[in-house]
Formats: C-alpha cells, sequence, structure tokens
C-alpha cells in the first residue's frame, strides 16, 4: 500500500499560498488542513485574508473559523486535533493538502511539538506579573540575558512566545533553545513541501493590495464591532491592533492602513526566515499552475 502524502503549501502573507491550494486540491480531489493561526478565529474575517465564500464552497476545508476569539487554542491544540483530522481523512484519500503561513503550526503537523519541562504555575504567574508591571521591553532584555539564541531568531514583538520561553528558562535553569529542534515524532505519512516566493519588491505589492481590498472591504467596521475584546490576544495581530489608535482619536485612518501595511511586510519577512529552513521544499513561483506542481511532485 502507498503511504499517505502530506502536501504543504508555505510561503509569505499575499504570495497565493490559498489559489494554488484550491487548484491542487480540486485537480486530486482532496480536503485542505488550514494551517493559519490567524484564520481559526470566525470573528476575524476581513483582516485575516480568509478565503472568500466562493472559494471555500470549492473544496472542503478544515480549521477555519473553528473557534471564537474567546477561546484559548494553542499549537498544542490544534497539532491534536490536525493529526485526527488527518487520520480521518487518509481512511479516504491518498493525499492532502495543507496551506497556511504559520509555521510553527505546520510544523507541529509534520513533525511533532519539541518536548519542554512542565511549568509550576508560580513561576508562570510569576512572569505574567512581571510582564504586566514591566511591559515588553523588559521581557526583550530578560530573554536577551536568559536565551541570545533565542533572542536572535525569536519574533520579539510576540509577548506569547517571550513569555513562553521565559517560563521553561526559569524553570529549568537551561535555555529555551536547548529544547528545540530534538528527535520529532514519527509521522505515519510522507511530507512534502512546496514554498512560495517572489522577488521582494513584487511581494510588498501584493501585500499592500491585498491591505487596500480590506479596507474597502469593510476591515473598518469588523475591528469596530471587536473593539471591547481588543485586550484578547487573537487581536493583538497586525491588521487589528494598528486600528485601535485610529478609534482612539489617535491616529487617522491613513496612516493606520500605513501601519498595517508595514507591519504585514515585516511579517512577511520573518516567514520567509522561517520557511528558508526547509532544505527539502520546492521553491517556486506563485504563478506555477496545479497541473506544474503535480507533475513535480510526481515526477
Amino acid at each position: 500500500m502507498s503511504r499517505k502524502s502530506l502536501i504543504y503549501i508555505a510561503g509569505p502573507t499575499s504570495i497565493g499560498k490559498t489559489k494554488l491550494s484550491l487548484e491542487l486540491a480540486k485537480k486530486i480531489n482532496t480536503d485542505i488542513i488550514s494551517c493559519d493561526s490567524r484564520q481559526f478565529y470566525r470573528e476575524m474575517r476581513i483582516g485575516t485574508g480568509v478565503p472568500s465564500c466562493e472559494e471555500l464552497s470549492q473544496v472542503n476545508h478544515h480549521f477555519i473559523h473553528h473557534k471564537s476569539i474567546k477561546d484559548i487554542y494553542t499549537v498544542g491544540d490544534f497539532e491534536k486535533d490536525a493529526i485526527k483530522t488527518i487520520g480521518k481523512l487518509f481512511r479516504i484519500k491518498n493525499t492532502i493538502i495543507m496551506v497556511g503561513g504559520s509555521g510553527m503550526y505546520a510544523d507541529a503537523v509534520m513533525f511533532g511539538l519539541d518536548e519542554f519541562p512542565s511549568i509550576p504555575t508560580e513561576i508562570r504567574n510569576q512572569i505574567n506579573i512581571f510582564y504586566e508591571s514591566h511591559g515588553l521591553e523588559s521581557l526583550q532584555k530578560l530573554i536577551l540575558d536568559k536565551d541570545p539564541k533565542y533572542y536572535s531568531k525569536v519574533d520579539i514583538n510576540n509577548p506569547k512566545r517571550l513569555l513562553r520561553a521565559l517560563e521553561v528558562c526559569i524553570s529549568s535553569n537551561k535555555p529555551y533553545s536547548s529544547f528545540l529542534g530534538k528527535q520529532k515524532k514519527k509521522r505515519n505519512f510522507t511530507s512534502k513541501m512546496i514554498f512560495l516566493n517572489c522577488p521582494r519588491n513584487i511581494l510588498y505589492k501584493k501585500i499592500n493590495n491585498r491591505v487596500d481590498f480590506m479596507i474597502k472591504s469593510g476591515l473598518e467596521l469588523e475591528v469596530k464591532n471587536l473593539l471591547e475584546y481588543r485586550d484578547l490576544y487573537p487581536l493583538k495581530t497586525f491588521g487589528y491592533k494598528e486600528m485601535f489608535p485610529y478609534f482612539d482619536g489617535i491616529t487617522s485612518i491613513e496612516k493606520a492602513v500605513d501601519e498595517i501595511k508595514k507591519n504585514t511586510r515585516r511579517y512577511a519577512k520573518r516567514q520567509i526566515t522561517w520557511f528558508k529552513k526547509y532544505d527539502n521544499a520546492l521553491l517556486l513561483k506563485p504563478s506555477i499552475s496545479a497541473d506544474e506542481v503535480y507533475n513535480l511532485l510526481n515526477g
């Protein structure tokens, strides 16, 4: 019996992953697993670039809008749920497609998560109190002191990642980075990776055009309706957090839009850095057709 295959389509935001995933899924008659962590939440549609209703109707998708912003949903939760769903799909499919720009969530599915020590509640509470009283910059300095190796590659503007790393550093008295990259879990399927990329100037134009389209599609109203939930973690992301100063009367809508574009470009750069570690991935242009991809994967 042939080994089951998971085709992961990776790449920076706005590159064209959705279009290719739809075309390829229709060609091989399969389902799509979304590993875009921003698209899990049903209240966040416009600002996360969720596939349109028409696109979603063309192929069966999993893990899009299956959670609320009020839910706590970790990468570990996603790994467990995704592996369960993939197992069910492989009973009737030989190949499944996974698509999304959240590299950590994709890695959790393909390779499993690294094993970390358990964190005592008092240490977790202590670090959270430190963050609340001292702010993000102090977290960054603490990580730089405790684990400069991890500091050099982590998104230092993501407090959730910093808090998690500090929990491990302090409770184990070892650098967080020392727990990374250990032996991964064995999967009963083969992962094949496709990395879409294009020249930086073209990508940035795509990003700017997408943000303009989001504004025309009603992003301002979407964020306005979520203002009371602005302190929830899912809303501390680009496309939403930049709009809050506008509603507070601190900045203009034009400035808010410029900030969204800037932060989205920064996010895309971090994604590209993450995906470059996939040495065995097919590096392809976003204009490639599903037929061409199919031939490359099966040639």
